[in-house]
Order: structure tokens, then C-alpha cells, then sequence
């Protein structure tokens, strides 16, 4: 049986060598981010807003033609602790 993430990061390269990581409920909301504000302004230099739900008071902007990459990893949380 295949396990169900129970969220996903989104790693955005950016040019100049920034890193940053956005986390999303669930792919669905990552491709409605995606095709919704981020591809349609893919050449603009004017800022667009990258939801970060899972920080409280804190926002990002990024100029959707600096991004130069994206990884979208699946989290899986559970009851093993891995922070070693």
C-alpha cells in the first residue's frame, strides 16, 4: 500500500545561487500556485507573493524570472525521529 505525503516541500533555486524552501499542503496546491501566478508571469521582473503556510506572520515575493529551478519533494511525517 502505498503511503500518502502529508505535505510537500518546494525547494526554489533562484539565480545568484538563493535557496529557499515553501512547504504545501498537497501537490493540488502546488499546481494551482504553479499555473495560476507563477507561469504566467514566468519572463516578468515584478514581484509575485509564494504562499508560506507553514509560517505565521512571514511572507516571500520572488521575481518569477529569477527562478531558475524547482524541486518538489514529498514529506512523509511519522513517529520516527530522524533529527540526528
Amino acid at each position: 500500500m502505498a503511503r500518502t505525503p502529508d505535505e510537500f516541500a518546494v525547494h526554489l533555486m533562484l539565480e545568484g545561487g538563493h535557496r529557499e524552501e515553501v512547504r504545501f499542503s498537497s501537490i493540488q496546491a502546488f499546481q494551482k500556485w504553479y499555473s495560476g501566478e507563477l507561469m504566467p508571469k514566468a519572463d516578468s521582473t515584478t514581484f509575485i507573493s509564494v504562499p508560506m503556510q507553514n509560517v505565521q506572520g512571514e511572507y516571500m515575493v520572488v521575481r518569477p524570472s529569477q527562478v531558475a529551478a524547482i524541486r518538489v519533494e514529498p514529506v512523509f511525517n511519522s513517529s520516527i525521529d530522524r533529527s540526528f
